[in-house]
This record gives structure tokens, C-alpha cells and sequence, in this order.
């Protein structure tokens, strides 16, 4: 017989201190991730925020919730983000998956929502029937660097031998990229680049709509998902280590040294991201800035899902692009949630809401 139970932020807390998360065959969690959740400034003390599974006393599967909030004419509307959903192999063909998300259904009434989902889980949402999509982002992908050593043999399994002659290639091709971006100046207006939000920015920001404040930001930087380091929990299926994973504030000024532009960075092994962008329709110091930065930190590809920025990158001749292309982030609402919804709600999504920005 399966049993479930759900853990809040006290029940959580107690789980990871007592060392019951690591005794059995896998963790459901790592530390810094619970403790991050925990800290979560939009979690209430009551909501779950991990749900286990188990048959008798093994630990057979879990889902992770990740609370959130819409501030909707001043009320706020709660509800979850489906963060991680695992079972044993052990366990298969036991309906676990199904009891772990119809437990979390019930947990937020229905208000689920899920973004940047395996096509294995796609294909299980939409067998469930429940999940409705909901406009898509679509963004760029640039790339900074060549990667066949990875690309290639990813995509064809068979030439996964020749993996030494691409990463050779690599070498050649980067190496002359490297020197021609090396001639790449230093951007002659001013900006800085922080650790967190500092109070200037905070104010600057506040301005602007967004589904996250600077509060909420500085509470992922300050404590993330996942870790740098060489190391890995092998026993856990999701990331939790990565050999780079940085967050950087940035802050761009105008010729009056007023700040016209803010934005966090997350930088994961030479893939930048652009999770929060606020700027006032000014984004050519950005892109330039941009363009500097990529090269100084070696940056390899940046994805990107601002829009307006996206169109800058593209007409400006000087950032350091050898290809682009499209891509896109799916969202899948709960049927319930969309009925719980106004019917001209707008989500207004950013790059790094859901779980992306801590991911």
C-alpha cells in the first residue's frame, strides 16, 4: 500500500536536520535546495513543499512544489510550481506518479502550473488530461562558442567515437574566436556589477511590474539550488552541483549617471542566462555590456526570452554571435487553476519565474 506525506516548511526542516532524507536507496531533496525552499519569502509555514511517497518504509517517490503568488488587482492569488517529480524504478506500474500529483492537486486546489518539462514528463501531463498550455515564450539562442564535442555526438550516438577530433575542432575554432573578441573594449559608459540588488536598485525596479521583487531575488542568490563544485549527489536525480554557477546584479547608468537598466545574470558552465531584466526602453548600453561581459567570462551560448532585448542582440553588428536561433518555454496550467483565473489574466512571465531562475 502506498502512503503519502507531505512536508511543510517545519516538517522539512525537521526531515533534512535529522539525516532521514539520505536513508534511503535516494534523497527526494538536498540540503541547500530544502533550505532554500524553506527560506522561500513567498512560502506560507503551511504549504507543502515536498510530497513522498512510500510502500511500507521505502522511500518509492516524490514531487516537489515551489510556492508562488500573482498579485491580482492588490489580492494575492496563490499557488504551486511543479519543481521535480521522480519514482523508482522499483516502483513502476504502481499509479505512483498519478498519487503523488493528485495529492498535490489537492494541496493547492487545483493551482499547479509547470514550465520547462522532459518531453517524458509532457507526455505524462498530457495523459492525465488535466494540464491545459498556456501561451508559450519564444526566445533566441545564441551561441558565443563552438561545442561540437557535445552537440554533435548527442545528436548522432554513432559518431560518439570522433568526440576527440570535435573537441580539437573546438579548440581551433574557440581559440580563434577568443582572438578576435579579445579586441572586444571595455564599455566607455558606466555600470557596475554586484553580488545582490543594492538599495538603489531596489527602488529602481519597483517601478517596473514583475512577478518577483527584489527581496525574492536576493533570496535565491543568497541561497541556491545548486551549488558550485565538482562533486554531484549521485543519489539524487536532479542538479544540485555544477562546476560554474554564478548570479551577478547588473547595473547600467546614462550619460547623467542616472540608472536606466538592472538585471540578474546567472552564468551555469558557460551558458548565460537573463532571468529578471527592468529597463527603461534603453537596451544598447545593455546589449554592449553584454558583449563585454560574454567575453571576459568565456561565456559559450546565452538563451534568452526577452523579447525586446533579443531584437537589439540581432541588429547589433558587434555582439560576438557566430549563430542564432529560436527556441521556446512551454507553460502548462492546471484546468482548475485557469477556471480560478480572471478570464483576461495575463501571467506576464519573465525569464526566471517558475523555478528557472534557481535552475
Amino acid at each position: 500500500m502506498i502512503e503519502l506525506k507531505t512536508l511543510n516548511k517545519s516538517a522539512l526542516r525537521e526531515f533534512i536536520s535529522s539525516g532521514k532524507y539520505r536513508s534511503d536507496a535516494f534523497i527526494p531533496i538536498t540540503k541547500h535546495r530544502a533550505e532554500s525552499q524553506i527560506k522561500n519569502p513567498k512560502a506560507d509555514e503551511d504549504q507543502t513543499l515536498l510530497i513522498l511517497a512510500y510502500e511500507g518504509e521505502k522511500l518509492a517517490g516524490y514531487v516537489g512544489c515551489l510556492p508562488d503568488l500573482f498579485l491580482i488587482q492588490g489580492e494575492k492569488f496563490k499557488y504551486a510550481w511543479l519543481s521535480t517529480l521522480f519514482v523508482s524504478n522499483d516502483f513502476r506500474g504502481k499509479r505512483i506518479a498519478q498519487k503523488l500529483l493528485d495529492k498535490a492537486f489537492e494541496e493547492y486546489n487545483g493551482n499547479i502550473a509547470i514550465t520547462e518539462f522532459t518531453p517524458e514528463a509532457e507526455s505524462l501531463y498530457n495523459k492525465i488530461k488535466v494540464f491545459k498550455y498556456i501561451p508559450a515564450k519564444t526566445g533566441r539562442r545564441f551561441y558565443l562558442k563552438t561545442d561540437f564535442q557535445n552537440i554533435i555526438p548527442a545528436k548522432k550516438l554513432q559518431l560518439k567515437n570522433l568526440k576527440p577530433i570535435f573537441k580539437f575542432s573546438d579548440f581551433i575554432f574557440n581559440s580563434l574566436i577568443s582572438f578576435k573578441n579579445s579586441f572586444q573594449e571595455k564599455p566607455d559608459f558606466k555600470f557596475e556589477i554586484l553580488s545582490e540588488i543594492d538599495e538603489e536598485s531596489k527602488n529602481f525596479i519597483s517601478q517596473f511590474p514583475s512577478n518577483r521583487n527584489a527581496d525574492e531575488i536576493n533570496w535565491f542568490v543568497k541561497n541556491p539550488w545548486i551549488l558550485e563544485g565538482e562533486k554531484s549527489d549521485s543519489d539524487y536525480l536532479f542538479s544540485s552541483y555544477s562546476k560554474e554557477f554564478k548570479y551577478f546584479w547588473i547595473k547600467i547608468f546614462d550619460s547623467q549617471d542616472q540608472l536606466e537598466t538592472s538585471a540578474i545574470l546567472l552564468l551555469r558552465d558557460g551558458h548565460l542566462k537573463i532571468p529578471y531584466l527592468f529597463s527603461e526602453n534603453n537596451l544598447k548600453n545593455f546589449t554592449e555590456f553584454l558583449a563585454y561581459f560574454s567575453q571576459k567570462n568565456k561565456v559559450k551560448l546565452m538563451t534568452s526570452y526577452q523579447t525586446d532585448l533579443n531584437s537589439e542582440i540581432e541588429n547589433n553588428g558587434n555582439f560576438p554571435k557566430i549563430h542564432s536561433r529560436n527556441t521556446e518555454r512551454r507553460y502548462m496550467f492546471h484546468e482548475k487553476m485557469l477556471n480560478h483565473l480572471p478570464d483576461n489574466f495575463t501571467s506576464n512571465f519573465q525569464d526566471g519565474d517558475g523555478d528557472c531562475a534557481l535552475t
